[in-house]
């Protein structure tokens, strides 16, 4: 009876934790407006929300796309509604396409999240043409990536491909964080194909005069030179292998699982209290879309690639440690990278929490640009938060109306 008695009390308190605390208000298992992955993933493990993964999972990218283009590794995407058909013309859609970036580490879904709460699901509803840029996981042989392949091959290939499908003559480039500072640099590069620049919490000055507090570590990035040579990376490893980390959480995240599935199934006996409040929270998650959210992003923040070595090397020494991109010293295969080359129309997103990239690091593209229509925006909220947190009802409305006239339409 004694054993029966702790059956019953383990029971409940799962089924209580499990489904009661992840009701309407969700508690701590949504993703808050001064998120970034650091935040997201220290909440995922504290809240066991690594195990419910492993058990419940969660989809994403559900966006109806096509792959339009290749090159390597990287594949373009080019986004539909749903009615239409894979090989549907561009009637009734904007005149001028966009094209989403994101960077070189974690995975580009996080713009198409989840059905609910994915910015290419709502810019496609707004009747937007969007593609996405997804650079691929890179492997042993891509150590030599460099940024010059990234931006010259990868993002002029898209670019290119895109004018080709669309018939427009200019493409509106959206960029966030790594993908915001590539898209900043190709509208310099090539002014007449790019319309508008749309960048949400992206670099250029990597270590600016008056960082702010959210900023202080700038000042020791601007001297690790001292100490860190980035030309290891390449050197002896290849590429930097920051899906490692992943790979041994994720494996370590599953095995407990499987131990604490194990034991609640046998506490649960032929109830099955484990499997129906397992089930109970998918039901949840299909109906609430800030858990689906909170699963899809917890999932994200350990879905990582390894960073190609040879960009590795100029990121940090080019612009972390020396700052040449904002000083128009950077040059790829001899073209030099000017941001007072751009002319385009430029909507420059930060964020007041984002210690990610605070503001006072994008605020130079905006002044460079030599571009009469250009806007900076700042808003209260935190690098991921902004996009796919509350922060979304405000900046998703916004930007729809900032590139809407802009757009043809």
């Amino acid at each position: 009876m004694a054993s029966m008695s702790k059956v019953n009390e383990v029971s409940e308190r799962f089924t209580k934790a499990s489904t009661d605390s992840i009701g309407c208000s969700l508690g701590p298992m949504k993703i808050n407006n001064y998120d970034d992955p650091v935040t997201i993933r220290a909440r995922k493990y504290a809240t066991g929300t690594h195990v419910l993964l492993e058990e419940v999972g969660v989809e994403t990218s559900a966006t109806p796309r096509e792959v339009v283009w290749t090159r390597g590794k990287a594949e373009l995407y080019r986004y539909r509604r749903p009615e239409e058909t894979a090989n549907g013309g561009i009637e009734g859609r904007r005149p001028v396409p966009i094209l989403l970036t994101y960077g070189f580490v974690l995975k580009p879904y996080i713009f198409d999240l989840v059905p609910g709460n994915s910015l290419v699901e709502y810019l496609v509803g707004e009747g937007f043409d969007v593609y996405m840029l997804d650079f691929g996981i890179s492997d042993a042989g891509d150590a030599g990536l460099s940024l010059e392949d990234f931006v010259l091959d990868y993002m002029h290939g898209s670019v290119q491909k895109i004018r080709e499908i669309s018939g427009a003559e200019e493409v509106t480039l959206f960029g966030q964080s790594q993908g915001g500072t590539l898209s900043a640099m190709y509208a310099a590069l090539f002014p007449e194909s790019t319309k508008n620049l749309v960048l949400l919490s992206a670099p250029t000055d990597f270590a600016p005069r008056h960082p702010e507090p959210l900023g202080m570590w700038a000042f020791m990035s601007r001297t690790s030179g001292a100490y860190f040579d980035p030309a290891i990376v390449p050197k002896f490893f290849g590429n930097l292998p920051t899906d490692l980390a992943a790979q041994v959480i994720n494996m370590a995240a599953s095995m407990q699982t499987r131990a604490f599935g194990a034991v609640a199934r046998g506490f649960g006996g032929s109830s099955g209290i484990y499997d129906a409040a397992l089930r109970d929270i998918r039901e949840r998650a299909e109906r609430d879309v800030s858990l689906r959210s909170w699963l899809a992003a917890s999932e994200w923040v350990d879905d990582a690639a390894p960073f190609p070595g040879e960009t590795l090397r100029r990121w940090v020494k080019d612009f972390y440690q020396q700052n040449r991109l904002v000083k128009g010293e950077v040059e790829l295969r001899g073209h030099r990278v000017d941001l007072s080359n751009i002319e385009c129309s430029v909507l420059n997103v930060s964020g007041k929490g984002d210690y990610v990239v605070p503001p006072s690091q994008t605020k130079a593209t905006t002044d460079l640009a030599r571009s009469t229509d250009k806007e900076s925006v700042s808003l209260d909220a935190g690098h991921i938060g902004m996009f796919v947190g509350p922060g979304a009802e405000e900046l998703w409305p916004r930007m729809r109306d900032w590139l809407a006239p802009r757009s043809g339409q």
